[in-house]
């Protein structure tokens, strides 16, 4: 089983911060369960504890996941795929006289072909340690 490191009531409380008691929106388990996905692929590589499921023990690492996740998500609903099957279409017309490219327009709105990863997740996940860098040679 996919590990999940956000709720959706914890997502609602990631959009809506100031709000008393948010309320997912629609479709809230299966777009945490892909961005779950995402940043697990951001994860390769890195080390840190773990409980049997394969879930982070330290608080630092649980917050900062949850956190990326929820950013993850968020993200993915601005770029127009909210559960990031990449269904989003990258290119409205392409031309080979003279070179005319022009990027599609995603379902929700955004810009198709945008990067798979949310910057502030991978901010997150660095911030927290848990992205994995190659040592730096001179």
């Amino acid at each position: 089983m996919a590990r999940v490191y956000a709720t959706p009531e914890e997502y609602a409380a990631w959009l809506a911060p100031e709000a008393e008691a948010p309320t997912p929106p629609a479709g809230a388990a299966r777009a945490l369960r892909a961005a779950s996905g995402r940043i697990d692929e951001l994860l390769i590589a890195a080390v840190y504890d773990t409980d049997e499921d394969g879930k982070p023990t330290e608080t630092a690492h649980i917050e900062a996941l949850r956190d990326a996740t929820c950013a993850q998500a968020d993200y993915q609903q601005a770029t127009g795929d909210p559960y990031s099957t990449g269904a989003t279409g990258q290119w409205a017309s392409v031309s080979i006289g003279s070179a005319s490219l022009s990027r599609g327009q995603a379902a929700g709105g955004g810009t198709a072909g945008a990067s798979t990863y949310s910057s502030e997740a991978e901010g997150i996940l660095q911030r927290a340690g848990l992205v994995p860098h190659e040592p730096w040679g001179y």
